[in-house]
C-alpha cells in the first residue's frame, strides 16, 4: 500500500500537524506500507512542486491530510489544494480504490471544535472519488507541537494508542475505528489547566518582547 501524508501547517516540522501525521506514517511503515510526506504551503509556491503533489496524490492508495483548524474550518492553503486535486486528479491513472483520512487539531481544548473541518474533508472525499476512511479530531494541539509524539510524556498516551489503532486498521484496508476517534478526542489536560498554561504563555512572550505592560491596552 502507498500512503501519502499531506501536511497543511505553515509551521512544517514545528507543528502539531507534523507531529501527529508523522507518528501515523511511522505506524503504517511498521505495517509494511510505502510512505511519502509532502508539505502543502511550499507546493503552492512552485508549479513543479504542485504537479508533484497532484501526481503523488493520484498514485496513492491512502491519502492522509493533517492540518490545523483555522476559523472553524481548513487553512486557505489546504482548501486551495483540495480544489486543485478535485480538478486534476482524474488527469492521472488512479488506483481502483483510494482511501482518504484526515487529522484535524486545534488550539482550543475541545476536540469537537474540529467537526466542521472534518465534514469538509469528508465532502471532498466523496466528490473526488475517494473512499472516506474517517477523521481524527484533537484539541490542545499546542501541547504536542515541535517534537515526536512519543516524547510528549503521559499526556499523549491516548493519542498514541489511537494512532496505533488507526495505522493497524488503515493498513488492513479498514476505516479509522471508533475507539481511535474517542481516544483522540480525550483532552490532553483538564481545560482549566490548558487555559492557565495558555495565559501564562502570553505573559512569558510579552516579557520577552518588552510589551508586558501593554497586554491590557485597549483601542477606544
Amino acid at each position: 500500500m502507498k500512503a501519502l501524508l499531506l501536511i497543511g501547517s505553515p509551521r512544517k516540522g514545528k507543528s502539531a500537524s507534523e507531529t501527529l501525521g508523522a507518528y501515523l506514517l511511522r505506524g503504517l511503515e511498521a505495517q509494511g506500507a510505502e510512505t511519502d510526506k509532502l508539505y502543502i504551503y511550499p507546493a503552492l509556491r512552485s508549479e513543479e512542486r504542485l504537479d508533484a503533489l497532484v501526481s503523488a496524490a493520484a498514485a496513492a492508495d491512502l491519502v492522509i491530510f493533517s492540518a490545523p483548524l483555522y476559523v472553524d474550518a481548513l487553512p486557505a492553503a489546504v482548501t486551495e489544494v483540495l480544489e486543485i486535486l478535485h480538478r486534476r486528479l482524474d488527469e492521472h491513472q488512479r488506483p481502483a480504490e483510494q482511501r482518504l483520512v484526515a487529522i484535524s487539531n486545534c488550539g482550543f481544548p475541545e476536540a469537537e471544535q474540529n467537526e466542521i473541518a472534518l465534514r469538509i474533508y469528508r465532502c471532498f472525499a466523496r466528490q473526488s472519488g475517494f473512499i472516506w476512511g474517517g477523521g481524527l479530531a484533537m484539541g490542545g494541539g499546542e501541547m504536542v507541537k515541535g517534537k515526536p509524539l512519543d516524547e510528549s510524556g503521559g499526556m499523549a498516551r491516548n493519542v498514541i494508542t489511537a494512532l496505533d489503532l488507526t495505522a493497524e486498521a488503515l493498513a488492513g484496508g479498514q476505516s479509522i475505528p471508533q475507539d481511535a476517534v474517542d481516544l483522540t478526542a480525550e483532552p490532553l489536560a483538564p481545560a482549566w489547566v490548558y487555559r492557565a498554561m495558555g495565559n501564562a504563555g502570553w505573559h512569558v512572550q510579552a516579557l520577552r518582547k518588552g510589551t508586558w505592560r501593554q497586554l491590557r491596552a485597549r483601542v477606544w
